[in-house]
């Protein structure tokens, strides 16, 4: 089957470390070359590219001084605005100098707290200037491997205090910027704070800038904690918090992958996309996903120049296929049949009738039989079936 072309309303995003991964491992150095950041931006592009994102040291060095930024940063931009792309997030590296060995924001060195602080905000100026309209904020070295090493009440006042502040910024400057936290439940830390994302909605409830912070859910990151993605995406909406996504692809309890999307779990990845593409089945009018379908992953360092940008298009192939194979899916009347069957439209009608008082509930009789009722058939096995012939078919 032949997939066209990828256009600008496909929204397809990638991220500078993505293909600029150079393959270097904790038990291996690098097996391919680095290239300059617009040099990936201008390749991107031509492959079909919408967006580009970077972290700022993707684009100038941890200790470049501020002619050197000024210099890197302007030269990306004009490469991204010729190139016809999108610079739609920004992010900053707060994980890979060892100043951050034991966190940017939940540091137990209030010095070195201070400096992450600083660097995060410069990262939002950038942000601004380079026109994104997300900063996504990931706490990679935010987390412990050694219980007695923290003061957890004080690390989750910490990470608070730290995200109010940039959230607080991002407002005094009249930014049109969101922040999108992005979940890990560990690597490179023993454990992550803020590991999946319901912990990092319960974090977004006690800020007092929390309007304008929502979530980035990574697919590798929530199957990590063994997590349906799917579902992390569906509540993120639910909850009016689904500022931005990074798929890829991840095959269980293991390292982050960051294989290709859908080259590990493909039936989550056919129904992430179902979900993106079609919305709730039974929900019309429920929220939708309409920012950038963005690729977070890593070219296999098995690969030299040419498997990165073949990844870099497997990823946006795969994204395509599936997408049509869902709204097929949805189209085939055999599906409608077995959705029907299924009940799953009846879920969206509310339990109690419109303006039924608890004391009426209880104090009435629906004539209802559980012993019928148990013998109902759901016809869940068939509809899983229809939508696996649709991706395999």
């Amino acid at each position: 089957m032949e997939t066209r072309r990828p256009s600008a309303e496909d929204k397809f995003s990638f991220g500078l470390w993505t293909v600029g991964w150079t393959g270097a491992d904790p038990f291996g150095t690098a097996s391919r070359p680095a290239l300059d950041p617009w040099e990936y931006s201008d390749r991107l592009a031509e492959l079909g590219a919408w967006g580009i994102t970077f972290h700022d040291n993707d684009v100038f060095p941890f200790d470049a001084d501020e002619a050197t930024r000024r210099d890197r940063l302007g030269r990306l931009k004009d490469a991204a605005d010729k190139a016809g792309l999108t610079i739609e997030m920004v992010t900053t590296n707060t994980f890979t100098h060892p100043v951050f060995k034991d966190g940017g924001l939940t540091s137990n060195d209030r010095s070195v707290r201070r400096f992450g602080l600083r660097k995060v905000l410069q990262a939002v100026d950038i942000a601004a200037d380079m026109g994104a309209s997300t900063f996504v904020m990931w706490g990679g070295r935010e987390g412990a491997e050694y219980d007695g090493s923290k003061d957890l009440f004080s690390a989750f006042e910490r990470y608070k205090e730290g995200l109010d502040t940039v959230a607080g910024y991002i407002k005094s400057r009249g930014y049109d910027l969101r922040i999108a936290l992005e979940p890990k439940p560990n690597e490179p830390r023993g454990d992550i704070f803020l590991p999946t994302l319901g912990h990092a909605l319960a974090m977004i409830a006690e800020l007092d800038h929390g309007d304008i912070v929502g979530l980035n859910p990574e697919t590798g990151h929530e199957q990590m904690a063994n997590l349906n993605y799917t579902h992390q995406l569906a509540q993120a909406l639910w909850c009016g918090k689904l500022f931005h996504i990074d798929l890829n692809g991840q095959r269980g309890l293991k390292y982050d992958q960051d294989l290709v999307f859908g080259h590990g779990d493909l039936l989550s990845a056919f129904f992430t996309v179902d979900l993106l593409e079609n919305g709730f089945p039974g929900s019309p009018d429920a929220p939708r996903y309409t920012g950038p379908r963005h690729f977070d992953y890593k070219p296999s360092r098995t690969e030299h120049m040419d498997g990165v940008w073949a990844s870099a298009a497997a990823c946006m192939s795969t994204y395509l296929l599936l997408a049509d194979k869902a709204r097929a899916f949805r189209a085939d009347s055999r599906v409608t049949e077995a959705v029907a069957y299924a009940g799953v439209p009846d879920l969206a009608t509310p339990t109690l009738d419109d303006g039924e008082t608890v004391d009426a509930f209880l104090q009435g009789d629906d004539g209802f039989d559980a012993e019928k009722a148990a013998e109902r058939d759901y016809g869940f096995v068939r509809l899983n079936q229809l939508a696996l012939e649709h991706l395999i078919g």
